[in-house]
């Protein structure tokens, strides 16, 4: 952990945070049915101390949108926090997350050019790979990142020139330094409170199951997914504070949580969903 001081919080914002976590993963646990999904707590424009508290709660998944604020809060907090980039990743700026020491998961990979970049900077230092995860548009509006998701029904020549199929075959193939570990949506944003099942999570069930395939048929590509009785499989992040709960039950093997835990702040100009 870094020398600089992080300020104490009042006993007051202590107690809520503690009682808003402890209700978030209370309802994780419950929609999970048995199973066990990462929680990463969304903490952006939220203060080091806000972070602090919650790890001194056992949290210790925590996702940034903001390259210069991970960096920043990376040097003030415990080193084994592990820390997810969510927001729009930049080419040119792969080198700087690259260089974060506990950086754990970049979940908005898209092209060959960031994961080459993320590649050449990981320090030789770092002792095992950098897990990623391709964003997929799952709901194909303009607003949103990520690569165009693949259907059952699509063609094997439609499959195999697909850009996402790419990617994903270039960081199995020529980024040593990288973990093609699954598959990430943001998706339309359906209030679950309304009954309402997300068909976007669906659509990345499906990607994940096409993509799992055409990679299973790579005898040769192994730096993919992770080991499930006896077969490699694809983790998928979805859900977000609005819907983390219907994500889970359509399978999500991690969930990202933000206003839910932290509370909303929305800075004058920031148009993106709320988490």
């Amino acid at each position: 952990m870094s020398s600089v001081t992080v300020p104490k919080l009042s006993s007051e914002r202590t107690s809520e945070l503690a009682d808003s976590l402890t209700k978030i993963r209370t309802r994780i646990a419950k929609a999970a049915d048995g199973r066990t999904p990462t929680l990463v707590a969304v903490s952006k424009y939220k203060p080091a101390s806000d972070i602090l508290a919650c790890y001194d709660l056992g949290q210790r998944d925590f996702g940034e949108n903001y390259v210069q604020e991970l960096v920043d809060k990376a040097r003030q907090l415990p080193d084994d926090i592990r820390w997810h980039f969510i927001g729009t990743l930049q080419s040119n700026k792969a080198k700087v997350l690259a260089s974060i020491p506990n950086i754990h998961t970049i979940q908005t990979l898209s092209s060959v050019k960031a994961a080459d970049g993320l590649n050449k900077h990981i320090p030789s230092t770092r002792t095992v790979p950098l897990n990623v995860l391709l964003q997929v548009n799952t709901s194909g509006e303009d607003a949103k990142s990520g690569r165009e998701p693949l259907r059952l029904s699509d063609s094997p020549s439609s499959i195999a020139s697909s850009e996402l199929v790419a990617v994903a075959q270039h960081i199995v193939t020529a980024c040593p330094r990288l973990h093609l570990h699954g598959l990430m949506t943001i998706g339309a944003l359906v209030e679950s409170l309304s009954g309402d099942e997300n068909r976007d999570f669906e659509v990345l069930k499906e990607t994940r199951e096409v993509l799992e395939r055409v990679l299973s048929e790579d005898k040769e590509a192994t730096n993919w997914g992770e080991e499930v009785e006896g077969k490699k499989r694809l983790v998928l992040s979805m859900g977000m504070s609005s819907d983390f709960e219907s994500a889970l039950r359509a399978g999500a093997d991690i969930v990202r949580v933000g206003t839910g835990i932290f509370g909303s702040r929305q800075l004058k100009g920031d148009t993106t969903p709320s988490t």
